[in-house]
């Protein structure tokens, strides 16, 4: 007999007599009561398996209590207990369980006390890249770039805000009515983000974008479609030739990413300070500092700024800075220190196109609270980036750079810019809605490449200007 029919059964005489059991049952110890009553989420629920563990789910919540954050407790006591109380909760069910099912109750139930819950095997599948959950019951997975409803569930809010407090507390973080949103990360670098009411109306929402267990490779991004042979070539000179490089593209496109794979190709023997909401990077040289900022304090206080950081980094002798993402005043800090001495800087920023990144910029440095000419900010932004990456994430789920494009000065009042790689789109889509396109140089020659030439480094034939340009590149090049 299946677990199904073995529930079906205990559940029968359960349901005949609980009209004339009722005023008995409410004195009954709580273990026993759990056989007989099930939780309201877990009514709505098909799986018998399922049913069965959302009762035993409750009873453990209730018998555990303030053990759960008991500080004094460390992991594998925490877990010893639990099993222990589990196995209390599960001698109170009327339906014997085989071996195999009480194993699997056991690992599951733990995943909720102890890890997070119902998402906990999205998190150990290396083929999902992002967890987001919306609900108690409306989880989504990204899998190759494309998002997919799960059939997975939380049983309750306070289960939800138990696995989103417990991820929180680890990085000593908090979040409660009066800081009801935070950003966080898990022990493996994975990013957090959990935002809960009031200011989330439906209730708790949590977002996970995973951290690759292994530090994407330029062999792996050729693999993926992201750039090709010839664009990494041009990539790496412009690294290892010290040219200022910002890489731009929307939410989700792989920029962090890109930044990561570019680090490689720094030299071994340079300074590299890297600076972080949430640390992220994983540079293999070895003379590497990581900086990151913090957060306020529960009084206000405490608070360390990335423009802060920006500031004392250029004290610390850098031969280079990488900045995880450029978002507010600390551009104009990023600005100057690529101005003076600092070659060779890279950052991310979200924007739509090399011309929106260049124009969010100019915004961010406002933002620093100084009160500049909009022409003296232009000839700062023209005179410290030599390369904008432009990255997008194209309908089929790919990431793909899109543009590469050398900044090269000003003309009037307007920041010159030139396509060397553009993205192309003419090569049309597959039998399964995949993009046949990829990153080809226009033709156009880059402005820089006499000055790598004078360092010594070999300048790949494709920006040099020796090759025909399409019509459709030429067409769609930047002015």
């Amino acid at each position: 007999m299946n677990l199904s029919d073995r529930l079906k059964g205990a559940q029968a005489p359960s349901a005949a007599v609980s009209d004339t059991t009722s005023d008995s049952a409410a004195s009954a110890p709580a273990e026993s009561r759990l056989a007989v009553t099930l939780p309201k989420e877990s009514v709505v629920l098909s799986d018998p398996f399922a049913e069965l563990k959302a009762r035993a789910q409750e009873a453990l919540f209730a018998r555990l209590g303030a053990r759960l954050y008991d500080s004094s407790l460390n992991e594998d006591q925490l877990h010893a207990y639990v099993v222990q109380e589990l196995g209390t909760v599960l001698e109170a069910e009327p339906v014997p369980l085989s071996a195999t099912e009480r194993q699997q109750l056991i690992a599951e139930l733990n995943d909720d006390v102890l890890g997070h819950g119902p998402i906990e095997r999205f998190l150990a599948d290396p083929n999902v890249t992002e967890v987001m959950v919306n609900s108690l019951d409306g989880i989504y997975v990204e899998r190759d770039g494309m998002l997919h409803a799960t059939d997975a569930r939380f049983v309750s809010e306070a289960h939800l805000r138990q696995v989103i407090e417990r991820i929180v507390s680890k990085v000593g973080r908090r979040i409660d009515e009066s800081s009801p949103m935070v950003d966080a990360r898990l022990a493996d670098g994975s990013r957090v983000n959990a935002i809960i009411p009031p200011l989330a109306v439906d209730g708790p929402v949590l977002t996970i974008r995973k951290f690759s267990r292994r530090a994407l490779s330029v062999d792996d991004l050729i693999g993926l479609g992201t750039l090709t042979p010839e664009l990494s070539e041009l990539l790496e000179v412009c690294v290892r030739g010290r040219l200022n490089v910002l890489i731009s593209g929307g939410t989700g496109t792989g920029k962090t990413t890109l930044l990561n794979v570019l680090s490689r190709f720094i030299p071994e023997n340079e300074r590299i300070v890297t600076i972080e909401d949430a640390v992220e990077l994983r540079l293999l040289q070895r003379h590497v500092v990581r900086l990151e900022s913090r957060p306020p304090n529960i009084e206000g206080k405490g608070h360390v700024a990335i423009r802060d950081l920006v500031r004392n980094a250029l004290r610390m002798r850098p031969d280079r800075i990488v900045v995880g993402e450029t978002r507010g005043g600390e551009a104009l800090d990023m600005l100057q220190a690529m101005n003076t001495g600092h070659e060779g800087s890279m950052s991310t920023l979200h924007a739509n196109t090399p011309r929106d990144a260049l124009a969010r910029l100019e915004t961010m440095v406002l933002m620093a609270g100084m009160d500049l000419p909009m022409r003296a900010i232009r000839e700062q932004v023209a005179s410290a980036l030599d390369l904008v990456i432009h990255l997008t994430r194209l309908r089929d789920g790919t990431r793909r750079i899109t543009q590469v494009t050398e900044v090269n000065g000003m003309e009037g009042d307007v920041i010159q810019l030139t396509d060397l790689f553009a993205f192309d789109y003419a090569a049309g889509i597959d039998e399964s809605g995949r993009f046949l396109g990829a990153a080809r140089p226009t033709g156009l020659r880059a402005r820089f490449a006499d000055r790598l030439n004078d360092q010594g480094i070999e300048v790949p034939i494709q920006v040099l200007g020796n090759e025909v340009v399409p019509a459709m590149l030429r067409n769609g090049r930047s002015r």
